[in-house]
Parts: structure tokens; sequence; C-alpha cells
């Protein structure tokens, strides 16, 4: 079965790096046509797109974060990473990833379950 999980610390203090990890399983984020991304959820406001990496390693980030974003990954651990540097409190929200997989047929998401981080001091 195909599964993502978030992982990272739930808590960071303003002006520091906040940085979470998506573990893949049951699917190749290096497969042709698949984009790893991250997407954010601030309490009681609608999703916003934070960025992605493609399969091919191009990063994709959302205009109005891309001097703080940074998306990376490791292909040996399947696994991708995003850091968002200089963080407030406006940067609390719960933080999803996801794989876009684009096809002929049909494109879809794969979600993680999504994971609260809290910017605090």
């Amino acid at each position: 079965q195909v599964q993502l999980q978030e992982s990272g610390p739930g808590l960071v203090k303003p002006s520091q790096t906040l940085s979470l990890t998506c573990s893949l399983s049951g699917v190749t984020m290096t497969t042709n046509y698949h984009y790893s991304a991250w997407i954010r959820q601030p309490p009681g406001k609608g999703l916003e797109w934070v960025g992605a990496i493609s399969y091919g390693g191009r990063n994709y980030y959302s205009p109005s974060l891309r001097r703080r974003t940074s998306i990376s990954r490791d292909t040996s651990k399947n696994q991708f990473t995003l850091q968002l540097s200089s963080v407030t409190p406006e940067d609390t929200a719960v933080y999803y990833c996801a794989l876009l997989v684009f096809r002929t047929t049909g494109s879809f998401y794969y979600w993680g379950q999504g994971t609260q981080v809290t910017v605090s001091s």
C-alpha cells in the first residue's frame, strides 16, 4: 500500500528554521511524472501550496515563500525534506506532504496525514 508520513519537531521558535521530512512507501518519488510536494493549512484558513521537487530534481516554490523555502530529497531513502527559514507565528499550520502523479489516463494525489507545527517562543 502507498503511504506518506511526515516527521519533525512540532514546535519551532521564531527566527529559526522549520524542518520536516516525508517518508514514502509503496511508491517511488523518482518515477517519471511524480512530483513531491508540501502543502500547509494555517488555522482557520485554506490550503496553501508551499513547493515541490520533481522526479528529476527540479524545485518549484510558492512565490510568497520562495526566498525562505528549500526542498531537497534523499533518493536512496525515498524521502524528501522541507526547510522553511526565519519562521514567524504566521507559519503555524498543519503541514502535509503529498505526491502528485501525472498520467495521460488521469492525475491524482497521494497525501500524508499531516503534522501540526507551531511557531512560538
